[in-house]
């Protein structure tokens, strides 16, 4: 876990964070919590770091929690990135369902800075093996990630942009849990795979319709509702698949 550093041990070291501030990691029980928790490591992951580049061995599993939010993101020949999947406080990143070597097909890079629970992916693939709880409950999670994965290939191709950013803000407020997300519109641009000036033009018009209030390095989240009609189906079609497959883990 070379680079991160150790999560401070006043906010990070009391079993009741451990447990709650990950949604995947409480919804163990705490038999099966036991076995994860000498492993997990408390580390503040800065906005910015990889994670794990394309090809590299994903060693190292981690668990944002709170407001962290990490994105998978593709990257093409000549260094262009896209962003696949978002994840934040209801999941994982690296080596969810594969066991042994496990190369990265992306880069994983944190978007929204703060605190996560790593642990060795060597610990979580033992569990895997051992508790046919822990292999049902990341199966069924990576059943999920999957589905925002294909639903996002769509959404790319077939909605406008305005429909895919406020489906993109939906999904980080969801993850932050308040209603301000600290993202700069040159992230935001990369995430959609836009040019900054077409984030600029569609922030501007969604704070014109009262739904967003943008500032130096964040957007605050006005009109939940309002900015739900704004969306695309697709961010309704993965929260509701997410909530079929994953009850007990909800964002």
């Amino acid at each position: 876990m070379t680079g991160l550093m150790t999560a401070p041990l006043i906010a990070l070291g009391s079993r009741s964070f451990l447990r709650q501030a990950n949604r995947l990691l409480a919804a163990l029980g705490a038999r099966e919590f036991e076995v994860l928790e000498p492993h997990l490591e408390p580390v503040t992951l800065p906005r910015g770091k990889v994670l794990f580049e394309p090809g590299d061995d994903v060693t190292t599993t981690y668990f944002p929690c709170r407001r962290t939010m990490v994105s998978l993101l593709i990257v093409t020949g000549d260094r262009r990135e896209v962003e696949a999947a978002t994840i934040g406080r209801e999941g994982a990143v690296g080596g969810i369902v594969s066991q042994g070597h496990k190369p990265a097909f992306g880069r994983a890079v944190v978007q929204i800075g703060g605190e996560a629970l790593a642990i060795p992916t060597s610990h979580l693939d033992a569990a895997k093996i051992g508790s046919p709880f822990f292999g049902d409950l990341f199966a069924r999670y990576a059943d999920a990630l999957l589905a925002q994965m294909m639903q996002g290939v769509a959404c790319n191709a077939l909605h406008r942009a305005d429909q895919r950013c406020a489906r993109w803000l939906l999904a980080s407020h969801d993850r932050a849990g308040d209603g301000v997300i600290h993202l700069t519109q040159e992230s935001l641009a990369e995430m959609l795979g836009v040019q900054r000036t077409t984030v600029t033009g569609v922030t501007a018009e969604l704070q014109s319709r009262g739904l967003i209030r943008t500032h130096r390095g964040r957007v605050e989240i006005v009109d939940r509702p309002g900015l739900e009609r704004a969306a695309c189906e697709c961010y309704r079609a993965v929260e509701n698949h997410f909530a079929r497959v994953l009850p007990e883990v909800t964002v």
